[in-house]
């Protein structure tokens, strides 16, 4: 499916991509607003309507994945909250085989995500998903969100990628978008990013179910 001969780097998203996004929404969507109505005083109807307009206002800025900015936006310890969930963390099928299989080709690995650090830090210490990347970079250490294009040009000055020869692997259709405005040759989607909600359609995009499907040759 891939033209593996074609790609020396492989830039890979973490929550929907390497990990089910069935944590990040149930924690967003379910959890927080629930926690929400109990903090201030809401109808468990009033806290969703509240969060999720809140929420809206922030999609696509580096503002939605900051735990530092829902912190004081919705006056709670949105880290602790977020441990007490943390056992819902899972891998997608197949990751870490396919990370393994990236190393014995010659790959350089490198895990790109607009996860902050605190997420980042409890997802890599509950998954041991770490010691298979070359580099880690979340793009709350460049100020701006992989939605952005500039986001990939900042990147590119402290990763060393040729765009032409690497593969950006996202659930994110607005990402993938940004980074082919950049140039990245070779974008790949991820079908089912939550594997509690059905396959989505991925539009332009080449798609997968499983890294299984595309194994480093």
């Amino acid at each position: 499916m891939l033209p593996w001969r074609e790609i020396d780097s492989i830039l890979l998203d973490l929550d929907g991509t390497l990990l089910d996004l069935y944590f990040d929404n149930h924690f967003w969507q379910v959890h927080v607003p629930a926690k929400y109505a109990e903090r201030h005083g809401l109808t468990a109807t009033e806290a969703h309507a509240e969060c999720f307009r809140r929420y809206d206002a922030k999609a696509g800025t580096l503002d939605w994945y900051c735990v530092d900015y829902w912190t004081a936006a919705l006056d709670l310890d949105i880290a602790q909250l977020k441990e007490q969930l943390s056992h819902l963390i899972q891998v997608h099928p197949d990751v870490r085989e396919f990370l393994a299989a990236a190393h014995l080709a010659g790959k350089r690995v490198a895990l790109v995500t607009n996860a902050h650090r605190t997420s980042l830090a409890m997802k890599m210490r509950q998954t041991g998903l770490e010691a298979y990347f070359d580099a880690i970079h979340s793009s709350h250490s460049f100020g701006i969100a992989k939605e952005d294009p500039a986001f990939w040009t900042a990147l590119s000055q402290v990763e060393p990628f040729d765009p032409a020869r690497a593969l950006l692997v996202d659930d994110s259709l607005p990402v993938l978008r940004s980074a082919a405005v950049f140039g990245i040759r070779h974008l790949l989607a991820i079908r089912q990013p939550d594997s509690r909600l059905p396959a989505k359609d991925t539009a332009e995009f080449l798609a997968i179910h499983r890294f299984s499907e595309v194994m480093p040759l």
